[in-house]
């Protein structure tokens, strides 16, 4: 059979420099403007602001463009703290003072609960007038990541680069400091470089995962807790030999990190533990309960934010010693523990055992044991599972991942229960959820926004539904 290949069509650009005037950000917090009567996106281009550009891409319904400079400023601009801003694809706002990202956050909110009402057919004026906003949970805008991903990238010759994907690629950017990590995380590129250049097998790391969090060393002499604690997880696409393992062994000492290695199957750490130790990561919440979790578990990654996040939940919920929650999406149990000392009962729910198994634990380690975890599949027909009719109750708190909860909120309704605290980190499924709970009879009480993610478009809400 003859193969036909089709050449591959660059995207049009222009050399000729345009003058426009920018109207708004989109969702993503880049810059609008208009050329040849369709949208010309822009990033680092803000809203009132006339720039200079350079089209860099060209297709039938919008166009991209490069900024060249700025003619006239916005008086809502900053100058940028990190040194890599605009070639790192991890902030989209820095440009934006705090203030400003959180009026551009709500506004984006406000748009898709209006687009996705009116798709509903659900008043405009909920929307346009009347959401309930209330005063956002906020944090330090910076060193407030407690968690994240490096990338790591060898070359032909071996040269590596340490950091983060740049906008739009698959390449990453060489990041040499970081101002939204937490300290000391957010110094530790250049080091982990020097350790990579020394290695004897190159290019066997996929990427390494930071984390600061507290730990507890236990073995045959007791229990050692030790508070802010880096933990550095290796994935290692090959095993190490003696010299590496060296090499990290000496830095983990050096500079007070644990290591642990991650070859695809299992995390172990780099030191073998001795018989009957363990080390135990932990954060602890504003009411001294402690999360215990795993460095492959998903934790929130803002701890000032997760604590107020958790201390506004028990406030909205309105929470009386006789009530019955049940508790959607509970993950390691960061709501349930809380909530379980000031109820009667608390129903956790996760769609993954282990996940159940640890929320469990958890219980069990803080001494709470008017909690129950169970496994179930969210998103399918549960209202007939021995959980969801074990009791009826009162109140329902969710907080589900970036897919929303549509099947969840749909049944919900089915066992009406009367006050709904909805934690979205995805404002677009969250509006569509919304409508559905309106739909149903409820009402929007209160909403905020919870800048989980400060200087990113990321956005984090917490709203609360009553009937």
């Amino acid at each position: 059979m003859a193969n036909f290949f089709k050449a591959v069509v660059k995207p049009k650009t222009s050399k000729q420099l345009l003058t426009v005037s920018v109207d708004k950000l989109d969702m993503n917090g880049v810059g609008v403007a208009r050329w040849q009567n369709k949208p010309l996106f822009i990033f680092g281009a803000l809203p009132s602001e006339e720039v200079e550009v350079k089209v860099i891409e060209q297709k039938s319904k919008y166009s991209r463009a490069k900024l060249i400079s700025i003619i006239k400023k916005s008086d809502k601009r900053i100058q940028p703290q990190c040194i890599h801003f605009g070639l790192c694809g991890g902030c989209d706002l820095q440009i934006l003072d705090i203030t400003e990202q959180l009026n551009f956050k709500q506004q984006k909110v406000s748009y898709l609960f209006s687009r996705c009402f009116s798709a509903e057919n659900i008043a405009k004026k909920i929307v346009q007038q009347d959401l309930p906003w209330q005063a956002p949970i906020k944090s330090s805008p910076w060193n407030y990541r407690r968690k994240a991903r490096l990338g790591v990238q060898f070359d032909k010759k071996g040269q590596v680069t340490i950091g983060f994907r740049q906008k739009s690629t698959n390449q990453l950017a060489a990041i040499k400091s970081c101002a939204v990590l937490v300290e000391p995380l957010n110094k530790i590129f250049p080091l982990l470089k020097k350790i990579m250049a020394q290695l004897t097998v190159k290019s066997a790391i996929g990427h390494i995962e930071a984390i600061q969090a507290d730990i507890i060393d236990s073995d045959s002499q007791g229990k050692i807790q030790k508070d802010n604690q880096i933990i550095l997880v290796i994935r290692q696409l090959r095993p190490m030999n003696k010299a590496d393992i060296e090499l990290w062994l000496s830095n983990a000492q050096q500079h007070f990190w644990h290591v642990i290695v991650d070859d695809g199957d299992k995390q172990f750490p780099l030191v073998p533990l001795q018989k009957d130790s363990s080390l135990v990561l932990s954060y602890e919440l504003a009411d001294k309960s402690k999360i215990y979790f795993a460095s492959s578990d998903f934790i929130q990654i803002n701890h000032q934010v997760n604590n107020a996040m958790i201390s506004q939940a028990l406030t909205w919920l309105n929470l009386s010693s006789t009530d019955k929650v049940l508790d959607l999406f509970c993950g390691l149990g960061n709501f349930s523990l809380a909530l379980a000392k000031q109820v009667q009962i608390v129903t956790g729910v996760e769609g993954v055992q282990v996940m159940v198994d640890k929320a469990s634990k958890n219980a069990e380690f803080n001494i709470i044991d008017n909690c129950q975890f169970y496994q179930a599949d969210l998103n399918s027909d549960w209202l007939l599972e021995s959980w969801a009719t074990e009791h009826v109750f009162d109140k329902v708190l969710l907080d589900p991942a970036r897919a929303g909860a549509e099947q969840a909120v749909r049944q919900i309704a089915k066992l009406k229960i009367s006050t709904v605290l909805y934690v979205s980190c995805d404002p677009a499924t969250l509006a569509r959820d919304s409508a559905i709970l309106i739909a149903q009879g409820y009402k929007l009480d209160k909403m905020s926004l919870m800048d989980m993610f400060s200087q990113t478009k990321h956005v984090e809400t917490m709203v609360l539904f009553t009937q």
